[in-house]
């Protein structure tokens, strides 16, 4: 018998873990995780048009939607969105992907031009999870310069939704003190160093929910449902731009 030489080996375990993921793990539909209080998803035009009254009597307690891209991109669905999470009596807040090497300003702009937050709504997230071609230095002020715009006109601090990599490289040594929004699709739960912990943790991508057709976005709170309502606008001052 012909033995196989190291390369073909490679390519042979590799096509064995690609047809692996395929048949198994790629494909499967996420499941909600039991042992939190609260539970939420995230959604934009992506998932069409959604039906929040159904949404909200399976045991969903918030929703981010996403509002704003760069410098001039609005979502689609925004308005439909926001207005109807608010009328079913979910927690609701407002996103932006932010794309670092176009103008923070107008960027800012677009999204405040967007949102108009209400006391009870959930902090402004800035969606910051691809470098483009830039530096970290730019990255980083320019992440800032965002935050801060957005924190003094709304007046509360902005959480930061981001993976674990982008985390890492970015955002634990340079922002301390905003929450995170953590994207890990694994069934352990995010650790993100000593003296840190995470508020939100976007679990999987292929949640099933009636009243939306295809996959959405899973998430959990870390706290309980008294906590959440402490984050919001108006709610906690710990959160807000006076605090230091």
């Amino acid at each position: 018998m012909t033995s196989l030489r190291m390369p073909e080996i490679m390519r042979y375990i590799t096509v064995i873990l690609l047809i692996t993921c395929l048949l198994f793990s790629c494909n499967n539909v996420t499941e909600r995780m039991p042992h939190f209080a609260v539970h939420g998803i995230d959604v934009s035009h992506y998932q069409a048009r959604i039906d929040w009254d159904t949404i909200a009597v399976q045991s969903i307690d918030f929703a981010f939607v996403k509002a704003t891209e760069g410098e001039e991109m609005q979502d689609s669905l925004f308005a439909f969105n926001w207005s109807d999470i608010k009328r079913v009596g979910l927690k609701r807040g407002a996103y932006h992907f932010f794309r670092p090497r176009t103008s923070v300003l107008k960027q800012a702009q677009n999204f405040m031009a967007s949102v108009e937050l209400e006391e009870g709504d959930l902090p402004p997230v800035l969606d910051v999870e691809v470098a483009d071609g830039a530096s970290e230095k730019l990255i980083v002020k320019s992440v800032r310069m965002w935050l801060e715009i957005i924190e003094n006109h709304y007046r509360i601090r902005p959480i930061i939704y981001t993976n674990l990599n982008f985390y890492e490289k970015y955002i634990h040594k340079n922002f301390p003190h905003h929450p995170i929004w953590i994207a890990r699709y694994n069934t352990q739960k995010p650790y993100l160093g000593k003296n840190r912990d995470w508020q939100f943790w976007q679990y999987g991508n292929r949640g099933e929910l009636r009243g939306i057709d295809g996959f959405v976005d899973f998430n959990v709170f870390r706290g309980s449902l008294l906590e959440l309502d402490a984050m919001c606008l108006s709610s906690n001052p710990f959160y807000s731009a006076t605090d230091q």
